[in-house]
């Protein structure tokens, strides 16, 4: 077990605390414990690169706990009626829908590589921005004069986008399998 991948461990335990804090209403020390949890997901990818020190347990762990944090951030904002319930049910969707890809994909076929597309990291990047919006909006009062329902239609729209690339990818991946075979 090496730094980047304990780091990554970090992460996964501030997810509860962080679901924890919203359910409280405790929108300010959540936006901290999810900054921080989004600056240890740059730390680790640093040292990782940086230090020669990448991991196949990382390149599983690190998607892993970025979906767990941000999942579990959509539902409690979700619950706490800071994000539409519409825009929480895709986001939860497209994530089971791609680690259930995976799995199906790794379990027919023993090869699965993890290789996450520009559109997913521009996902990714929407849906962190929104949830720290939303906890900064409703824990400091911070207004964004509709910013907020942009960044909502730009997340829906990417959260789509990504899901359906991953689906493209996955039948592609499928086909030249059975091509090969």
């Amino acid at each position: 077990m090496n730094l980047p991948n304990i780091i990554t461990l970090l992460r996964i335990a501030a997810t509860p605390i962080a679901v924890w804090l919203i359910l409280e209403g405790q929108l300010m020390a959540a936006f901290w414990v999810f900054v921080a949890a989004g600056l240890s997901d740059a730390v680790d990818g640093f040292i990782a690169k940086q230090f020669d020190m990448e991991t196949e347990l990382g390149k599983f762990l690190d998607p892993l706990a970025d979906k767990a944090l941000l999942v579990s951030v959509y539902i409690s904002l979700g619950l706490g009626g800071y994000l539409p319930t519409w825009l929480v049910i895709m986001v939860v969707f497209r994530d089971v829908m791609i680690v259930g890809g995976a799995m199906l994909f790794e379990t027919m076929t023993h090869s699965l590589t993890m290789q996450p597309l520009m559109i997913s990291k521009v996902n990714t990047t929407l849906q962190i921005v929104l949830a720290a919006g939303v906890m900064a909006n409703a824990g400091y009062g911070i207004e964004f004069d509709g910013g907020m329902d942009v960044l909502v239609i730009l997340t829906a729209m990417a959260t789509v986008a990504s899901g359906l690339t991953y689906a493209v990818v996955w039948v592609r991946r499928w086909a030249q399998l059975e091509d090969d075979q």
